[in-house]
């Protein structure tokens, strides 16, 4: 398996690690920051940098796959084409720099952060998710309208309001306990570990409110502060009963994202 060093510091930028295998679909290290895609959040691009100097461009980061199509503990570090030479001269065992494209990342915890709090904003379930870099967006089961600029105006208030964010876990247990708290529709929290890993946004104390908690295996910022400008772009009736909230960056965050 891979040690997914990003769950427990999505700060964390680079990492030393070791090539346990490479094969047509990219490169596995025992160890790395890079976030695989999975829970509607892009995987991680960057590089691996090599002894001498030479870097790998990693364009993407997935789940490695079974026999049976089903994902696995390992993750693949996807090579940008045309790095032949490169690859050929790299072996299992060998030692690598894995070093995120941070810019990259960075938009996507924050964006990542910005859809918990449209959670808290219209709570009803999730029945679709996208992270990317440069837009989210958040799918709700439901048949009531939405407003652009309420939204807007909710999330401004809760980045304003700097809650912090915590990271934690709770038993299966009680996760089956309190279903309420799995939001996703289509995308169930992995169970076999014996505990999951959950996002708490506020709730530190009595005059921090809770705004959201629910399993989630994704990169945050630390703070909602962080998120900065991100308003509602979008509002699109997909079917008679999901509404669309698209999410893109305020013009005065873009420079900063």
């Amino acid at each position: 398996m891979t040690d997914d060093l990003f769950r427990a510091d999505a700060y964390l930028r680079s990492c030393d690690a070791r090539v346990a295998r490479i094969d047509d679909a990219g490169i596995v290290l025992d160890r790395t920051v890079f976030y695989p895609q999975g829970g509607g959040q892009a995987g991680d691009s960057g590089v691996l940098a090599l002894a001498g100097g030479r870097e790998i461009v990693i364009a993407d980061t997935r789940k490695a796959k079974d026999a049976e199509g089903r994902p696995t503990d390992e993750f693949i570090h996807v090579p940008a084409p045309g790095q032949e030479d490169l690859l050929a001269a790299l072996k299992p065992g060998d030692t690598v720099t894995a070093r995120l494209d941070w810019e990259r990342r960075h938009r996507l915890m924050r964006f990542h952060t910005a859809t918990h709090l449209l959670c808290h904003l219209v709570p009803q379930p999730v029945n679709g998710c996208s992270i990317t870099p440069e837009y989210a967006r958040l799918d709700f089961h439901m048949t009531d309208p939405l407003d652009k600029d309420s939204l807007t105006a909710g999330l401004a208030r809760l980045v304003e309001a700097a809650h912090p964010l915590t990271v934690g876990a709770i038993t299966d247990e009680e996760l089956d306990a309190n279903p309420a708290l799995v939001k996703s529709m289509s995308v169930q929290p992995p169970r076999g570990s014996g505990t999951v890993r959950t996002i708490r946004i506020g709730g530190t104390g009595p005059d921090d409110a809770q705004i959201d908690l629910q399993p989630c295996g994704g990169t945050h910022v630390a703070n909602t502060a962080e998120i900065g400008a991100v308003v509602v772009t979008k509002i699109e009736k997909k079917s008679a009963s999901s509404r669309r909230v698209v999410l893109g960056w305020a013009p005065q965050a873009t420079a900063a994202a």
